[in-house]
C-alpha cells in the first residue's frame, strides 16, 4: 500500500492562519471554464496524465487541484460522479484527502531545512523522486494515483529534471497536477508535456462573495479595501487580513511608487520593523513580487517604454529576496539594493 499523502508533519507554505487548507475546501470560487474543461477530459475516460494549473498566487489553484484529485480517487476517469467533479465532504475519500491520509494521493512541496527548522527555499530533487516509487504502487479508484506538485516554481534544476523524466515516461492510471504561479519560468519541455489550465484573478462579485463567507467579522469597507489590494486573489486577501499583512502590501506599493527617489531613512526604519515580524521579509518579498508582476502585465497591455527593463528588474528583486531569506541577510540591505534596481528600471519608463 502506498504511503499516506503527507507522511511528515511538515509546516504548510499554503496554510493561512484561521482558514481551512485548500484540501479542506469544497466550494470553488470562480474558474468555471477551467473546471469544465478538466471535467470534460476526465469524464470522457481519456484525461491527460499531467495538468499544469497556472495563475497568480492565491487564486485557487490548489483548491481546484484537490477537487480534481478527490474525483479521480473516488470515481477514476469515468462519468460516474457529478459533472462539477464535486465529491461530498462526508465521502470517505474526501475525508481521507482532507486529513492528508489518502494512500493514492502524494503531495510534493517544500520540506523543512534541518538546520533552521524552517521551510526550505526549494522543492528538492529527493522529494520529486518520490514520484517513481509512488506511481509503482496501486491505490484509489480503479488503481488511480494522483500527485500534486505545489508549486513547481519551488523546484531547483535537479528537481525539474526529475519531474521531466516522469512526464516523459508516464505511468498508467496516474495523474500529476503541477501548480505554478509563474509558468513562463518553467522549462518548456515540462510545459509541453502538460495540458494547461489557466486560472484568472477573481472578479469583483466573486471576491465580494468569497470574502463575506471567509471574513464575516469585517465590515463591507474593510473587505472592499482587501479586495482592491489583493487584485483578484482570495489567498492574498486572506493573508492581508492577518496581522501586518495590509501594512506590508502597502509598503510594497510604496517601494515601487518611490523608485528612483527612495526615502532611505524610511526604508531603513521599515527594514528594522519587518525584521521583528515572523517571516516578515519573505512575506514582503512575495507582496512586492506580486505587485511588480501585476503592474508589468498592465504596462504590457497598454504599451510603453522600458517593459523589458522592468521584467529584468523584477527578476533581480525576486532573486535578492530569495537570497536574503536563505542567508538571513539584513532586511535593510535587501530593501535598499532593491530600491536601486527599481530606480534604474524607472529611468527607462514608469510602471
Amino acid at each position: 500500500m502506498a504511503r499516506r499523502s503527507e507522511p511528515e508533519n511538515l509546516p504548510e507554505s499554503d496554510r493561512i492562519e484561521g482558514q481551512p487548507h485548500p484540501r479542506e475546501v469544497f466550494d470553488l470560487i470562480g474558474h468555471q471554464e477551467a473546471l469544465a474543461r478538466a471535467a470534460r477530459a476526465i469524464r470522457s475516460g481519456k484525461p491527460p496524465q499531467a495538468w499544469l494549473i497556472a495563475g497568480p498566487s492565491g487564486i485557487g489553484k490548489a483548491t481546484l487541484a484537490y477537487r480534481i484529485a478527490r474525483y479521480m480517487l473516488r470515481h477514476g476517469a469515468t462519468g460516474e460522479g457529478q459533472e462539477t467533479l464535486f465529491v461530498a465532504p462526508n465521502d470517505p475519500v474526501a475525508q481521507q484527502v482532507a486529513a492528508g491520509a489518502h494512500p493514492g494521493l502524494l503531495i510534493l512541496r517544500r520540506g523543512v531545512n534541518e538546520r533552521t527548522g524552517k521551510l526550505a527555499n526549494v522543492l528538492s530533487v529527493e522529494a520529486v523522486r518520490k514520484l517513481s516509487s509512488f506511481f509503482g504502487m496501486t491505490s484509489g479508484a480503479g488503481g488511480w494515483r494522483v500527485a500534486i506538485i505545489d508549486t513547481a516554481d519551488d523546484m531547483n534544476d535537479a528537481a525539474a529534471n526529475a519531474l521531466l523524466k516522469t512526464l516523459e515516461e508516464p505511468p498508467s492510471r496516474a495523474m500529476i497536477l503541477v501548480l505554478s504561479n509563474n509558468p513562463g519560468r518553467l522549462v518548456s519541455t515540462i510545459r509541453s508535456r502538460c495540458q494547461r489550465l489557466n486560472l484568472r484573478p477573481l472578479g469583483d462579485d466573486e471576491m465580494a462573495r468569497a470574502l463575506e463567507s471567509r471574513l464575516p467579522d469585517l465590515d463591507d469597507g474593510e473587505r472592499g479595501a482587501l479586495a482592491r489590494l489583493a487584485a483578484g486573489s482570495l489567498g492574498t486577501a486572506l493573508i492581508l487580513a492577518e496581522g501586518q499583512g495590509v501594512m506590508l502590501a502597502r509598503e510594497a506599493d510604496r517601494l515601487i511608487d518611490t523608485a528612483g527617489h527612495p526615502d532611505v531613512p524610511a526604508l531603513l526604519a521599515f527594514g528594522e520593523k519587518i525584521s521583528r515580524i515572523s517571516d516578515g521579509l519573505e512575506t514582503f518579498g512575495t507582496f512586492l513580487a506580486d505587485a511588480l508582476s501585476d503592474r508589468i502585465r498592465a504596462k504590457g497591455a497598454r504599451g510603453g517604454d522600458g517593459l523589458n527593463r522592468w521584467i529584468e528588474a523584477s527578476e533581480k528583486v525576486r532573486a535578492k529576496f530569495a537570497r536574503s531569506s536563505a542567508l538571513y541577510l539584513d532586511p535593510r540591505q535587501t530593501l535598499i539594493s532593491s530600491a536601486i534596481v527599481l530606480g534604474d528600471a524607472k529611468r527607462h519608463g514608469s510602471l
